[in-house]
């Protein structure tokens, strides 16, 4: 009787080892791409790596005030449009990124961030794709915009600022949420913009402002119908500088960074 008992347990064995389920091979890692960390373009102590558009040096009025990214002028806020010096971040060209600032105007301001500068041009508008910064209230009643609106065909109310030149616009190409949040002049206001070949978005105090694909029918068709009809190289690149406008009106900006995408 023992042969037969031993011969079942043994059988009994190998089938409990059968049964037995299999270590699964560990599942591979799957690679998570942390976002670029942000870098300072300003931080209220250096003016490193800033200089005139078509410069080598920074050019009169800009200035560190308090922290702060300044530009400082005596000539009172423009009347013919001209604006003064623009100032570029010249140490790096970014192409895709999410860039931050902190912005304050006086009343009657006037300035704006343009991105993927070039230069080489006669001004900086005609190449680069602005964030608009101004006194949506105010700017109209201090300036008269008329005979210039007048000439990009604004016929009806031409004294009146147009939604494409009200600040967190694509300027003359893209309207911002008319239910923005804007502070009030000599407030601080904080912007963003994030470029990608997909999307691009303008943010206003952390609101979504616009958004648009960059270089597709719909942009090729607003650019050739408005201000920049004649501006053939006008957001073409791809690539280029961060800028600061001066328009003979004094602005403060801080806490200026960008993180690539």
């Amino acid at each position: 009787m023992k042969t037969p008992l031993l011969f079942l347990s043994l059988l009994a064995l190998l089938i409990s080892c059968k049964n037995e389920p299999k270590e699964q091979p560990a599942e591979p890692a799957v690679a998570t791409e942390e976002p670029a960390e942000w870098q300072m373009l300003f931080d209220g102590t250096s003016l490193d790596g800033w200089r005139g558009y078509n410069m080598d040096s920074l050019p009169p009025g800009w200035t560190i005030q308090d922290g702060t990214l300044a530009f400082d002028t005596e000539l009172g806020l423009e009347q013919d449009y001209t604006g003064g010096v623009d100032i570029i971040y010249g140490a790096e060209e970014f192409e895709n990124f999410e860039l931050y600032l902190e912005w304050k105007l006086p009343e009657g301001g006037n300035s704006g961030i343009f991105y993927h500068v070039k230069e080489g041009y006669e001004s900086i508008p005609q190449v680069a794709p602005e964030y608009q910064l101004i006194d949506d209230e105010n700017y109209a009643r201090i300036h008269d915009i008329t005979e210039y609106n007048l000439s990009l065909g604004y016929t009806e109310n031409p004294g009146e600022l147009k939604p494409l030149q009200s600040t967190g616009a694509d300027y003359a190409m893209h309207p911002p949420d008319p239910g923005k949040i804007l502070h009030p002049v000599g407030e601080w206001n904080s912007s963003k913009i994030v470029f990608t070949p997909e999307k691009v978005e303008h943010w206003l105090n952390g609101k979504l402002l616009l958004s648009f694909v960059p270089w597709d029918e719909a942009w090729e068709a607003q650019k050739n119908s408005d201000k920049w009809k004649t501006s053939p190289d006008y957001g073409i690149h791809k690539t280029g500088y961060i800028a600061l406008q001066d328009h003979a009106s004094p602005i403060w900006f801080r806490n200026i960074k960008i993180r690539k995408l």
